[in-house]
């Protein structure tokens, strides 16, 4: 499976979860701002650097998603595994 793919594969469980991805440019903020999960208004929101590569954002997403209860949605195989191995 590309980087690519398993992005996809990720932000759509996400959203089964209910756990919305937002993508932003960091690069004007002023601010030091990192990627991860927050809640915002009663509403569930994993933040994603836009810029950063996809396999950081895998990465990210990957240990973010195990620790969520993900065992009765349906995920591809290679996408479970993953996760199961990252928990």
């Amino acid at each position: 499976m590309s980087p690519d793919q398993l992005y996809h594969h990720l932000k759509e469980l996400s959203e089964k979860l209910g756990i919305n991805i937002l993508e932003q440019s960091f690069k004007q903020v002023r601010l030091s701002v990192k990627s991860g999960f927050c809640r915002v208004k009663g509403k569930d929101l994993f933040i994603m650097d836009r810029n950063l590569p996809v396999a950081k954002k895998n990465s990210m997403l990957v240990k973010f998603l195990s620790t969520q209860p993900h065992e009765k949605i349906f995920i591809p195989p290679a996408v479970r595994a993953l996760l199961h191995r990252n928990k």
